[in-house]
């Protein structure tokens, strides 16, 4: 039988803030901007009482608990802390699918001859992150995936939940829709007119219903509703490069058109940065004219970035040296590769710097909580434009 963990840190970057700092421990801690336009990227568990939640505006959470501290993010210690986590994880398996900086899929199946079963490996992760890194995770140990991260959810902080092997079902079937794996909002609703309201709800129709319930997915989502599962623990390794282009509907002619999916594209590039933990030190910008030729440009950056408007500098810059703009453009791509999990700050810390990678981490919070309309800039409310077609 395999063995999957989920591993997931408690409250990650408010965790770090107050191992620290004692002062703000047993205290309700914010990790975000206090700004009337700051959201939170994280919430201690003594927060949360008070309904406050990572990606809520700093200004309603202030308004919910207003004893709260806030602390900006830093986002340096936490990839440094991320690391050290995650090297307790491959001391017990090298099959370790880390998912951000505070979660990880770890397939313990061969290492059970030298460590245990998985809750005593699981256990045994615990302990070390706690003695030696001084942060508290949860766990959850099952025979899949996606029933072992479920698993590691339900009972938080500190927690480890172990799911006995055919019992995947009779863990899932009383959970609410809102656990489901890609069950968004408008999901949900459609799946609630239908009547249903469990996982074991959905894990009980045919795949017909699910199909048209939810398209191709559907029949999946019962496979997974029914507690399986056959998903691999996949090691990746470190990407070459991380990219988003668009496919406009019609050709664009001038750089003021192009300036707009462009930035957009930087955004989408940076959260992805900020959610591997990586830093990049070369823009490129990818270029489809009407007549289909490609033409790419790119830039080596004196320093790694991470953020939006750097990344959008850079993309920017590189859209000058394209000759034949006004020709028609049918697509644009911007890429980041050459990665670095160390800022590089060097003797004298860029302040300005600092502070866009804060917002960084802030915004992709809220992004992924809410989707990719939950923040964006102005200039992007209007986009994209109908029939506009994105590949990540």
């Amino acid at each position: 039988m395999r063995t999957v963990i989920h591993f997931d840190m408690d409250a990650f970057f408010a965790s770090v803030e107050q191992m620290d700092d004692p002062e703000l421990r047993g205290r309700p801690v914010l990790v975000g901007a206090r700004s009337r336009r700051g959201v939170v990227a994280a919430a201690s568990y003594e927060a949360r009482p008070s309904g406050v939640r990572s990606a809520m505006s700093m200004v309603e959470a202030l308004r919910r608990c207003p004893d709260a501290v806030v602390v900006p993010p830093r986002r340096a210690r936490y990839v440094e802390l991320s690391r050290w986590v995650f090297q307790v994880f491959r001391r017990y398996t090298p099959l370790v699918e880390g998912l951000s900086l505070d979660e990880a899929f770890l397939d313990v199946t061969g290492s059970r001859s030298l460590f245990g079963e998985g809750p005593a490996i699981a256990a045994a992760i615990k302990k070390a992150i706690l003695e030696e890194i001084g942060l508290t995770g949860s766990a959850g140990v099952a025979s899949n995936k996606f029933v072992a991260k479920i698993a590691s959810d339900l009972d938080k902080p500190d927690g480890l939940t172990v799911v006995p092997d055919g019992c995947e079902a009779e863990l899932l079937a009383p959970l609410p829709l809102e656990r489901m794996w890609r069950v968004g909002p408008r999901a949900r609703v459609k799946l609630r007119a239908a009547g249903l309201r469990t996982i074991g709800d959905l894990a009980e129709l045919d795949a017909q219903t699910m199909e048209h319930l939810l398209g191709s997915w559907g029949p999946i989502a019962r496979e997974l509703a029914r507690g399986r599962d056959d998903r691999p623990v996949v090691v990746g390794a470190p990407p070459k490069s991380l990219g988003t282009e668009t496919t406009f509907e019609r050709d664009l002619t001038t750089v003021d058109e192009l300036l707009q999916p462009i930035l957009r594209q930087s955004m989408q590039v940076a959260d992805r940065l900020v959610d591997k933990g990586l830093w990049a030190q070369v823009v490129s910008l990818k270029i489809k004219y009407g007549d289909h030729t490609v033409r790419t440009r790119q830039t080596r950056l004196p320093r790694p970035v991470s953020d939006t408007d750097a990344i959008f500098e850079a993309a920017r810059d590189l859209l000058n040296r394209f000759d034949d703009v006004q020709s028609g453009v049918r697509l644009t791509g911007v890429s980041a590769s050459v990665f670095s999990d160390d800022p590089g700050e060097g003797l004298f810390p860029d302040v300005e710097r600092v502070r866009r990678e804060r917002l960084a981490v802030t915004t992709q919070a809220l992004r992924e909580r809410f989707g990719a309309a939950g923040l964006t800039r102005a200039s992007l409310i209007a986009a994209p434009r109908d029939g506009e077609r994105s590949r990540h």
